[in-house]
Order: structure tokens, then C-alpha cells, then sequence
């Protein structure tokens, strides 16, 4: 492959790509920069969501070239707006770039990108999480979504789509299949997989800390505790769980983030006595794999969810796993009946029941897991670069 100049251009590092930008960086025939709207994540920052200040415990700047944009204004935040950042062109321009990668499109600084690109000539590609599922439409919002995208595939040369629910978004919104390219939402499998070997000797030790009986199934939930990651459906289905009494061992429910609905949901458990239910508050990147190691069966109950990259990491720490059919992962990742299972968004006794399915035999949990690591052999960072060259070899005709 010729050696391309390629700019990567996203509103701030973000952990899960910091580890994908690296491999880029080092990918022969690719010459890598990055440009940042805004650089707060890498620093310590307050997350309003989980309602306390976050530092990422991975290195997110490391292992490839970047460049934070300036700005008007404050880069504290990012949304439709802000920052207001200026520049971009000129560094296009001067970088001698071939191809533009954005990550979104719904910014208006993407779209001054797009232009700017188009205009001296680069190559334009896209990589965005929205399907159809992913939010709420209405008609009226449909309908601008059609004009929207007639305007936006004019700027565009490339979609990257990270699974199948992505995929069909772009074709219905008029996207041809010549134009979309699968760079798969992954995660540093290697990583996730080595910690989680690493934590196994002291999986006894952990349980321990956290009071939990040797021999009790493991229930996980790792996300924000906010409305949309639907939390008190899985503490529903899991009063529908013990009180049938199928399982011989009743098991713990661990629930890994912080949010807004933490408190009720610790009311609750608190009313009803339930002293299996923990809340563990936040776990950062490099704790996670402990608990992944811990469980028997993650559980992501969302609506309108994106993708779910916690699913990814889970089964590469072998793992069983168990998401909503709003969960964007699931028709990529989740083989129902085979790794673990898909239920309909908010139906807690079809959780239930798929819990109890799951952990009604320890061998058919363990294979689940086996399962899970399989498939996340085949969902990497190779499958990302792959994809990738194939819609730059595509987009510029250089091979």
C-alpha cells in the first residue's frame, strides 16, 4: 500500500480509541495524525453523569501523533457548539493530507470539516455509532433524517460501519453498499484478555473484600446508573429470579457505575432487605477486568443504546452475556442461546428467565463463556485496520 496521509479528526480522546489510534500510527503505509477539538478527558474532568470527577487510568495521548485544535472560548465541555474551534483547514493544507477520518456527524465543526476537505481535494470518511434504534424518531425526525443524509453523502466518500444495526442505518438513509465499510466497534482485546487472566488468581481475594460466599453465582452490571441503561429492570428481573427458588445457589447482583438512579435503586434494595445487591460505585478502565473475571453473566438492560462496549470487553474475560434487543452489539456479538441471550427491552420476566437459563448449570454457563472469547476473536483491532485500508484503498484508488 502506498503511504497515505491520513487525519483523524474526533472532540477528544476517548479510552477506547486511544489504543486503536495507536496501532494505526503504526500500520506501514499509513501516516497518522490526530486532531482533538478538546483535550479534557485526558485530564482529570467532572462527568456529569456519574455526578464525580473522572481520570482515566489509561494513557489516552500515547503511541501516535496529535495536535489539539484552538479554540474560542473554553474546551472544558464538547456539544453541538462548543468548542468553537478554528484551523482545521490550514493544517490540511500544510499537512499535505490525503484522507480526512471524522469521527461523528453531528456537529457543526464536522460538517465545516467536510467542506473544508472536500474543498482542497481530501477524501472524506465517516465513522458514526447511530442505528436505528439508537434514539427516538419521530416522522418529522425521519424525514429530515433523509434529507440530512441526501446532503451528507455528497461530502462523504466513505462510511465506516461499526456493526450490522449500523450498517442498516446507513442503507436506509440512502447509503449504497459500494460506500460502506466494516471497521468494527472493538476494543483492545489483548488488554482485556491479559488483565483477566492476570485477576483470576485472586478472584477468592476479591470476593472476600467484597463480602461475597465462595460458590455464589455472579450477576454484573457495568455502565452508568442513569435511565437509559434501564437498571431497575435488572433489579426487577432479579426479584422474579430468587423468588422462585430455581437456583441453589442464590446469586449476587453487583452493580459497577454511578448515576442518578443509584440512590433509588439502593432504597429499594435497602426496603425489600436484599443483602445479595452491592453497589461498588465507579470502577476505572484497568479495575474492570477483575470484576469481568468475577461474574458468570454480564447484563446490559439499555434502550436506545449504541453499541455496548462493555459486552466486548466481558466476553473477552470469557464470559456469558445478556443484553436487550435495543443493545446495538447483539445481532454482532450475542449468539442467543450460544454466548448468552437477547430479550426484549424492559421485559423483566424474560430476563429472569434468561438468567435463569443461564445460570441454572454451571458447565452450560463456563461454555457460554468459551463461546464469548471465540467470537471476540474474530471482532479486534486486525478486523478495524482491515476495514480501514480497504475504504482508503477504496476512496483514493492507491493501493
Amino acid at each position: 500500500m502506498a503511504e497515505i496521509r491520513l487525519a483523524y479528526l474526533v472532540t477528544h480522546p476517548i479510552q477506547y480509541q486511544a489504543p486503536l489510534l495507536g496501532q494505526v500510527a503504526r500500520e506501514p503505509g499509513l501516516d497518522l495524525t490526530v486532531f482533538f477539538c478538546s483535550d479534557f478527558s485526558a485530564k482529570k474532568f467532572l462527568d456529569p453523569t456519574f455526578g464525580r470527577e473522572i481520570s482515566w487510568d489509561v494513557p489516552l495521548l500515547e503511541g501516535y501523533r496529535y495536535e489539539v485544535l484552538p479554540a474560542l472560548g473554553g474546551r472544558d465541555r464538547v456539544s453541538f457548539l462548543r468548542p468553537f474551534n478554528y484551523g482545521l483547514g490550514q493544517r490540511l493544507t500544510a499537512g499535505r493530507f490525503e484522507v480526512l477520518w471524522i469521527h461523528g456527524y453531528n456537529r457543526w465543526f464536522h460538517w465545516q470539516a467536510m467542506w473544508q476537505a472536500q474543498a482542497r481535494g481530501l477524501k472524506v470518511l465517516i465513522r458514526d455509532e447511530a442505528t436505528l434504534i439508537s434514539a427516538p424518531r419521530n416522522f418529522g425526525k425521519r424525514l429530515l433524517k433523509k434529507g440530512f443524509f441526501a446532503g451528507l453523502k455528497r461530502l462523504v466518500d466513505g462510511f465506516l460501519a461499526i456493526g450490522t444495526l449500523n450498517r442498516k442505518y446507513y442503507r436506509h438513509y440512502g447509503i449504497g453498499d459500494e460506500k460502506i465499510f466494516s471497521v468494527p466497534y472493538a476494543v483492545d482485546n489483548d488488554f482485556f484478555q491479559t488483565e483477566a487472566r492476570k485477576a483470576a488468581p485472586r478472584r477468592e481475594q476479591l470476593r472476600r473484600q467484597l463480602g461475597l460466599a465462595a460458590g455464589r453465582p455472579v450477576i454484573l452490571f457495568v455502565s452508568k446508573i442513569e435511565p437509559r441503561k434501564r437498571p431497575a429492570d435488572l433489579l426487577a428481573a432479579y426479584l422474579k429470579l430468587t423468588k422462585t427458588g430455581a437456583l441453589a445457589d442464590p446469586p449476587y447482583l453487583l452493580f459497577v457505575g454511578e448515576g442518578a438512579q443509584r440512590q433509588p435503586l439502593e432504597e429499594v434494595v435497602k426496603e425489600k432487605n436484599l443483602e445479595a445487591v452491592r453497589f461498588l460505585g465507579f470502577r476505572n478502565q484497568t479495575e474492570l477486568p477483575a470484576y469481568y473475571d468475577l461474574c458468570d453473566v454480564l447484563v446490559l438492560p439499555s434502550v436506545h443504546e449504541p453499541w455496548g462496549l462493555v459486552v466486548n470487553e466481558v466476553m473477552n474475560a470469557g464470559r456469558a452475556v445478556i443484553v436487550s434487543d435495543q443493545v446495538g452489539c447483539g445481532p454482532d456479538l450475542v449468539r442467543h442461546g450460544e454466548n448468552g441471550y437477547i430479550f426484549p427491552a424492559g421485559d423483566s420476566a424474560a430476563l429472569a428467565g434468561a438468567l435463569g437459563q443461564v445460570l441454572a448449570d454451571p458447565e452450560t454457563c463456563r461454555a457460554m463463556g468459551a463461546r464469548s472469547r471465540a467470537i471476540m476473536a474474530n471482532w479486534g483491532f486486525a478486523e478495524d485496520l482491515a476495514g480501514l485500508k480497504q475504504a482508503i484503498w477504496a476512496v483514493t484508488g492507491k493501493t
